[in-house]
């Protein structure tokens, strides 16, 4: 597999991210009902969007929100959202963009991440499982709260 890189979300790769194909039964996944509810209050420049790219391919995309005064704990360093496309699914970009936003959450002196997601037989949770969010809670919504602790 090539070597798997990060680019800000710009306006040269935007349409490209918005075009990630998903395997059937994913599209009910792609925003958890609590994040629809969180948009609201989000606070301008909180967000760290990043497209994976293989060679010059975009084939994921991670949308991270880094809010530390945020009332609600698990919106204060967060994956939002991560997407990768169907043909790169179980190569590892899902990890690589997890990882990245792990190690960017360690230089702004966090040790926690989490992620929401609803739950769901072809949705996102034993992924999270596997790269080692443990189930925390749920929200209001009937989200589950994953969190990933970080050293």
């Amino acid at each position: 597999m090539a070597e798997l890189r990060l680019e800000e979300l710009s306006a040269s790769n935007v349409v490209a991210a918005n075009s990630l194909s998903l395997k059937p039964g994913q599209e009910q996944f792609i925003t958890p009902v609590s994040y629809s509810a969180e948009t609201s209050v989000l606070v301008p420049g909180s967000a760290w969007q990043r497209v994976v790219l293989q060679d010059d391919k975009v084939v994921g995309f991670i949308h991270g929100n880094f809010d530390p005064d945020n009332e609600h704990e698990e919106f204060r360093a967060c994956i939002w959202r991560i997407n990768v496309d169907a043909d790169a699914q179980g190569k590892g970009v899902g990890r690589f963009a997890a990882k990245a936003l792990a190690q960017e959450a360690l230089k702004r002196g966090v040790k926690r991440i989490t992620v929401m997601w609803e739950p769901g037989e072809t949705g996102p949770e034993a992924f999270f499982h596997r790269i080692g969010f443990v189930d925390i809670g749920e929200t209001q919504y009937g989200d589950v709260i994953g969190a990933l602790e970080i050293a």
